[in-house]
């Protein structure tokens, strides 16, 4: 509902001399000054237990009302019906600290674990309400904004660093930059986990969304190394084709030799466990910095969005900033395999065998099914660290979206260990994850193959594929894929 100024100053004035006014979009009073100093304030509001019940402030949201001397309260109890969840009022001039205020709703109190969702229903309204409040004074062109924590100064900060991300690098034009703060003492540590961990999450964003021709394989390699260089207890290997060629990763090579760019194979030691030879957790990620499809080759409507296609080497990479950042007490190593996959007289072609680096031979009937090419060689190669545990993140193929649409992550994995400590993560983050099948019936079809020991794609669809080579890593009793 959107109440108009001039109606709030007749009905207000003798009571909210300050108030220069309420809005649920946004819009700025008459008068009103963008960024004409001062902080922005974001502050919760949870929904009543009763349809006719009072709404109720944060503990911070109290505080300022009782500073402002219940003026924001009355100003909430006007300007329509009570903050349902994830939506917003901005009020102007309540406080000469805070010209703008902008009041978030965040549904129940004592929301929890919504086991039909899978997830913290309670920290993922806190990071949803507090994103759009901190986009909206961005709009105000504030420069700094303090986040009320909401009961949960972790989520609250996640949700500030995550919302006011955008990929603007390349725009003469860019929005203003606007530095969140916690509001007030209380959860300062929490805070701060908060914003390293949301940072790491936009450094793959950043690398995601950045053109293909800005980040290739080597130019990727450079960031994350530049990104870790502080850290005494990271050490950083850049291997150039020369080395993919003395490691015989003859599948991963077959994807990059269509392209003028290139492979590089990317290696990071983080040795954060008390003992540097305690063993490993080993992250593999997908690195194609672009994929064409090969010669089979990709509709080009929607292909600019292939930039992408390294969300796995993005994904495993800013974890390991993020652990290094957080100073984890456990030993990682991360294994990107970056390429670009380009049709060229170089190409693979359909029909093609390639030998991967543990000698197997794997029949190429589809170019576009790329990623699980580099992926078996860097798994293998993966088998040479006595990892505790693999975790592999791809952007392998489009029917998992088919399957699950944009709510959970699809996981393959031969470890309940494992998968249950993935799940109970994933309710904490927001990021649901969801189980799929690994039967011995989807290996069948790809070792069905008339030329080789593999195909790369399934007998009869494509949809069964994603998990290539569960016969070359049955060896490993912790195995993650997603």
């Amino acid at each position: 509902m959107l109440l108009p100024w001039r109606a709030v100053a007749r009905r207000l004035s003798r009571d909210l001399p300050r108030a220069c006014g309420c809005s649920a979009q946004g819009p700025s009073p008459r008068g009103y000054s963008r960024g004409a100093g001062g902080k922005g304030l974001v502050l919760g509001i949870y929904s009543s237990e009763k349809d006719e019940g009072a709404a109720q402030f944060t503990s911070a949201g109290d505080a300022f009302d009782r500073l402002v001397s219940g003026k924001l309260r009355e100003l909430l109890s006007v300007c329509g019906p009570p903050l349902k969840k994830g939506k917003t009022r901005m009020f102007h001039g309540l406080h000469q600290d805070f010209p703008s205020v902008v009041v978030v709703g965040l549904g129940k109190k004592n929301a929890g674990v919504n086991d039909q969702e899978n997830w913290n229903e309670g920290k993922e309204n806190i990071r949803a309400a507090v994103a759009v409040g901190c986009r909206q004074l961005q709009d105000l062109e504030i420069p700094c904004v303090e986040v009320d924590p909401c009961g949960d100064a972790q989520a609250a900060a996640e949700g500030a660093v995550l919302g006011l991300h955008e990929y603007n690098e390349l725009k003469q034009k860019k929005k203003p930059a606007v530095t969140p703060q916690l509001h007030g003492s209380a959860g300062s540590e929490a805070w701060q986990k908060g914003v390293i961990y949301a940072e790491g999450q936009n450094l793959a964003r950043y690398l995601m969304e950045a053109p293909a021709n800005y980040i290739t394989p080597i130019k990727f390699a450079e960031h994350i190394e530049q990104k870790l260089r502080s850290f005494s207890n990271v050490k950083v290997h850049i291997r150039p084709e020369s080395w993919i060629t003395t490691q015989q990763m003859g599948a991963f090579l077959s994807v990059a030799k269509g392209s003028a760019e290139p492979p590089i194979f990317l290696e990071i030691h983080y040795l954060g466990g008390a003992n540097t030879n305690d063993s490993p957790l080993v992250f593999v990620g997908k690195g194609v910095t672009f994929d064409s499809g090969g010669i089979s080759l990709k509709p080009s409507s929607g292909m600019d969005a292939m930039r992408a296609d390294m969300g796995g080497a993005a994904t495993i990479c800013s974890t390991i900033v993020t652990a290094a950042a957080l100073n984890l007490p456990l030993n990682i190593i991360g294994l990107a395999p970056l390429c670009e996959n380009m049709p060229s007289g170089k190409a693979n072609k359909p029909g093609d065998v390639v030998r991967a680096k543990n000698g197997k031979t794997i029949q190429v009937d589809n170019t576009d099914a790329e990623g699980r090419l580099l992926l078996a060689d860097a798994l293998c190669y993966a088998h040479d660290f006595n990892a505790r545990a693999i975790v592999n993140a791809a952007t392998l193929t489009g029917a998992m979206d088919v399957a699950l649409g944009s709510a959970a992550t699809g996981v393959f994995t031969n470890s309940s260990w494992l998968w249950s400590h993935l799940y109970e993560a994933s309710i904490l983050t927001g990021d649901r994850v969801w189980r799929m099948p690994l039967f011995e019936h989807y290996t069948k079809q790809v070792t069905d193959c008339p030329l080789a020991d593999l195909s790369n794609i399934g007998k009869y669809s494509r949809n069964n594929t994603i998990f290539l080579l569960p016969t070359e890593l049955e060896e490993h009793a912790q195995l993650l894929h997603s």
